[in-house]
């Protein structure tokens, strides 16, 4: 980018209200300070130091140079086109692949110019204009060529389809024959029989084909549950749901038990009797995933056979959102959030069930406020993802959470997490850090934002501390966002039911409601998912309505004096998403309770 289009680019995403002035203003200097043969462009120090969502910055970073984005769809993304990719990705060398992997280009398309013997080749990349693309084309044989603008996630789509859609260990799953022995039921379970059978039936290739094709799926989790004495389901959780993906039959459980364990660390393999947690490491498609293993004994029907169930959570860091606004807050919700994280101490609980994205929140608010010159620590167990700039405690045998928690004043902090509020004892750590001038971010299950009030007090934390102490409580769930490829008008709606989830006459006549189809860009309709909030702000009003009420705490008056404030509940903050045309009726309604 020359100064010309670096003020173009400024100037546009300053009007456009995507960065503001003073934030335009750091970002070209650090440009200005980095030696010129080296010197990144605006977009990326944008998206790399300030932490801005990639899509929202290259899209004008597109449109600007004029570069055609292209968006995947079932016409695009044919068999003859994945065919296409492959064959000629296989024909550049290996260092020319690998600087394509890093730069995220692949090659799309070629057709015959008009009355020419030239071919004209297509790239695409989340980058344009990445300073690579000509060397790339050249190695193509690309006479003339032709660069697209891809969002990261159709490009991670792209990829995924053509290069990770072979799954080479669960073919050869597929072509091994099971043996399925007659051992002695009653001898209940040998470890040399137990051997024999990993050995002969291929499940270091099953395991390690779940572990790629969850991350191919875009899973959040992999469920291995026993069923019998001879049989095992494995589920993949994807944007929130179990699905069946393979049923082994013809196995004991434990010895697809004792292939996961092996490759876990952490864990010992013939100890089944108690819980044990541990992790994986896998470089899948150039990127380090982590898996964080979780085994639980469980209860079968015959007492001599040892099951256990396995849940293993997957760990990819390049679906933490560091951008703030990424989050979808609405703007009384936004506005309220980066007050209470802006001040210098007090406490900030993000609240909802497992899997509601609490420390994704999290991590976006860190992000927001970090700076070199403050203090980040965070306690967690286990850590989940790794945040640059921030020092997260190791939790172990001999430092674990609570001696950790109770350390962290010595280590000079200025802004703390606590993974998770789970007691009296951690409760009263974190209330004392929010009180001695130290920004406290946590997190705690409940329902709603008001019933993390009553939560609080019944684990024995005063009323007064609790109004003091705290400056928000987010509320959060996250439902499925529709599949912007199939999604399809609904009709015929009883407006009783509109009503009864909350909509007015006007916003039911002015509302498209949709409906989930379901394509092979999907997951029955659905693709993704997105949050609602609800953000309890603590004003003067409700800490003293706290304060006041004692240990008879009101949960309808203080969510009714907040929505009084302007606070929308979670089931206002869907009907948003459902007048917006991201999500479904369904959603609204599983995702959230009646006020």
């Amino acid at each position: 980018m020359n100064n010309d289009f670096t003020y173009q680019l400024g100037t546009t995403l300053v009007q456009r209200k995507i960065l503001e002035a003073d934030t335009l203003q750091e970002a070209l200097k650090i440009k200005e300070s980095e030696i010129s043969n080296g010197r990144r462009n605006l977009a990326k120090i944008l998206v790399n130091d300030f932490k801005f969502d990639h899509h929202r910055i290259y899209r004008e970073v597109a449109r600007l140079y004029g570069f055609k984005e292209l968006r995947l769809d079932d016409n695009i993304l044919t068999d003859k086109r994945i065919k296409f990719i492959k064959n000629n990705m296989q024909k550049v060398p290996v260092p020319i692949r690998e600087l394509m992997d890093e730069e995220n280009i692949i090659i799309f398309g070629c057709q015959r110019l008009q009355q020419s013997r030239l071919f004209k080749f297509t790239f695409v990349t989340t980058d344009p204009t990445s300073e690579h693309v000509p060397k790339i084309a050249m190695a193509f044989g690309a006479q003339r060529y032709e660069v697209c603008y891809i969002p990261p996630d159709d490009y991670a789509t792209l990829y995924e389809n053509v290069f990770l859609a072979d799954n080479e260990f669960m073919k050869l799953v597929e072509s091994a024959e099971i043996d399925i022995s007659d051992d002695d039921e009653e001898a209940g379970l040998e470890e040399d029989l137990l051997d024999a059978e990993i050995n002969k039936s291929l499940l270091v290739h099953l395991v390690e084909g779940f572990l790629l094709e969850a991350v191919k799926r875009d899973a959040s989790d992999i469920h291995i549950i026993p069923r019998d004495s001879r049989s095992t389901e494995i589920h993949f959780r994807v944007d929130g749901k179990l699905l069946l993906w393979h049923v082994q039959d013809g196995v004991r459980p434990e010895a697809i038990a004792a292939v996961v364990k092996d490759r876990t660390k952490n864990i010992d393999r013939f100890d089944r009797e108690i819980a044990q947690d541990g992790f994986i490491q896998r470089n899948i498609g150039g990127h380090m995933i982590r898996y964080r293993v979780s085994v639980l004994p469980i209860v079968g029907r015959e007492f001599q056979y040892k099951l256990e169930s396995i849940v293993i959570r997957i760990l990819d860091d390049r679906k933490v959102i560091t951008d703030f606004e990424r989050l979808g807050f609405r703007t009384n919700a936004r506005e309220a959030f980066i007050k209470a994280i802006s001040k210098p101490q007090g406490m900030v609980i993000v609240t909802g069930p497992t899997g509601s994205g609490k420390s994704t929140t999290l991590i976006a608010a860190l992000s927001y406020i970090l700076k070199p010159e403050i203090n980040v620590l965070t306690v967690e167990d286990p850590v989940e993802y790794i945040i640059p700039g921030v020092r997260q405690l190791k939790i172990g045998p001999k430092n674990n959470f609570d001696q950790a928690l109770r350390a962290i004043l010595r280590h000079d902090p200025d802004v703390v997490m606590v993974g998770e509020i789970r007691d009296r004892e951690t409760g009263d750590t974190a209330i004392k850090l929010a009180n001695t001038g130290h920004l406290t971010f946590t997190t705690l299950h409940t329902n709603d934002a008001p019933s993390a009030v009553s939560r609080l007090y019944k684990m024995g934390i005063e009323t007064f501390l609790i109004a003091y102490a705290i400056n928000i409580i987010i509320a959060q769930r996250l439902i499925r966002r529709l599949c912007e490829h199939c999604k399809k008008p609904l009709e015929g709606i009883d407006p009783d039911l509109l009503k009864g989830l909350g909509f007015t006459d006007a916003e039911i006549s002015e509302t498209t409601f949709y409906e989930a189809i379901g394509c092979n860009l999907c997951h029955g309709g659905y693709k993704g998912r997105v949050a609602i909030h609800e953000a309890l702000y603590f004003s003067k009003e409700i800490r003293q309505l706290i304060f006041t009420t004692g240990k008879d705490i009101d949960e309808e008056a203080i969510r009714k004096k907040a929505t009084e404030q302007g606070m929308f509940t979670l089931r206002d903050a869907g009907r948003e998403r459902v007048k917006q045309g991201i999500s479904t009726l369904e959603e609204l309604a599983m995702a959230t309770t009646d006020d």
